[in-house]
C-alpha cells in the first residue's frame, strides 16, 4: 500500500510503503532512486501485526523506481504501485508518481 501526503507548498510529498504480513519477512528494505538503491537502508518498520511500513519525503513531479528488498535476499514489487517500468535485471520496478 501506498499513500501520498502533500504539504501546502506541493513542493514536497510525503509518502508512507506499507508492506502486508503476507510476504513472510523478518526484514524489509525500501531501495529506489531516492536512495541509490541502497540494499543497507534503514530497514522497514515491523509492525506488531506482520507488516511493514516506513514513510519517506520526496520532492514532487518527479517518478520514483524502487523495490522492497525482504531478508536480505529476496526482491518484491508494490502491486499497489502506480506503474511499473523494467528494469536491466529483466524484471520490473514498482513506480510511485508524485
Amino acid at each position: 500500500m501506498i499513500k501520498k501526503s502533500y504539504t501546502k507548498t506541493g513542493k514536497v510529498c510525503r509518502v508512507t510503503f506499507k508492506l502486508p504480513a503476507e510476504v513472510n519477512a523478518k526484514t524489509a528494505v525500501l531501495c529506489g532512486d531516492f536512495n541509490g538503491w541502497d540494499t543497507n537502508a534503514p530497514p522497514m518498520k515491523s509492525l506488531k501485526d506482520g507488516c511493514f511500513s516506513t514513510t519517506v519525503s520526496l520532492p514532487t513531479e518527479k517518478l520514483y523506481c524502487f523495490r522492497y528488498l525482504l531478508d536480505g535476499t529476496r526482491w518484491e514489487n508494490d502491486w499497489e504501485a502506480d506503474t511499473y517500468i523494467p528494469n536491466q535485471h529483466g524484471s520490473d520496478d514498482s513506480v510511485v508518481e508524485v
